[in-house]
C-alpha cells in the first residue's frame, strides 16, 4: 500500500464548489482507498491506496466529485514521500518566514524554468519564489492577498494546473502521511 496526499483546488471558498470533508473522505473510500484522513476544510486527504498511480487517482477523485456533486473541481494527488521532499527542499530553510505567509503551490507537471525567467526578482522584493520539482515556493513578506508575486505566478504562466497550500498545511500533511501525528 501507498499513501498518498490529495488536494484539492478552489473548493469550500464563498459557498461555491462545496466539498463536505465526510463526502470527501467517502469519495476517496469509494474508489477503493483506504485509511482515509482529511485536513482542515479545504481539501486535504492522506489514504492508502494499492495498485494506482498519482495521475490516475486524481483523474477518478475528479471524475467521483464531478458524478456525485455536479461540478468540477482540479484534484492533484501525490506519494506521501513526495509531500516530505518538498518540506525537506525548503529553499528558505534557515530564514525567518512567517508559515502563513508561505504558500506552496502544488502543480500538475513540472514548470518549464523558462516561463519565469524573466521575472526580475529585486522588483518583487522582499517577496521570493524559487521552483522545485512539481512545486513553486513564494514567500509572500506582506501577506497572500497583497502579494504582487502571486498574481505573476499563474496557471496561465506556468502553464500547468495548480493548487497552493499554506507551510503550516504541508508540515501537517507531510507529517500525517508519514503517520508521525495521529490524526
Amino acid at each position: 500500500m501507498t499513501t498518498y496526499v490529495a488536494l484539492l483546488r478552489g473548493i469550500n471558498v464563498g459557498g461555491k464548489k462545496r466539498v463536505p470533508m465526510q463526502t470527501l473522505r467517502e469519495l476517496l473510500a469509494g474508489l477503493g482507498c483506504g485509511a482515509v484522513r482529511t485536513h482542515l476544510n479545504s481539501g486535504n486527504a492522506v489514504f492508502v491506496h494499492e495498485g494506482a498511480d498519482e495521475e490516475t487517482l486524481a483523474a477518478r477523485l475528479e471524475e467521483a466529485i464531478e458524478r456525485e456533486l455536479g461540478f468540477s473541481v482540479a484534484c492533484i494527488v501525490r506519494e506521501g514521500g513526495e509531500i516530505r521532499r518538498v518540506v525537506e527542499a525548503n529553499p528558505f530553510a534557515g530564514h525567518e518566514v512567517d508559515p502563513s505567509r508561505f504558500v506552496v503551490t502544488f502543480l500538475a507537471g513540472p514548470v518549464d524554468p523558462a516561463t519565469v525567467a524573466d521575472i526580475d526578482p529585486a522588483a518583487y522584493a522582499p517577496e521570493e519564489f524559487a521552483l522545485g520539482e512539481r512545486e513553486v515556493y513564494l514567500h509572500c513578506a506582506n501577506g497572500i492577498r497583497d502579494s504582487k508575486l502571486a498574481k505573476v505566478l499563474t496557471e496561465r504562466r506556468l502553464r500547468t494546473t495548480g493548487t497552493g497550500r499554506n507551510w503550516n498545511t504541508v508540515t501537517r500533511l507531510a507529517d500525517m502521511a508519514d503517520g508521525t501525528t495521529g490524526e
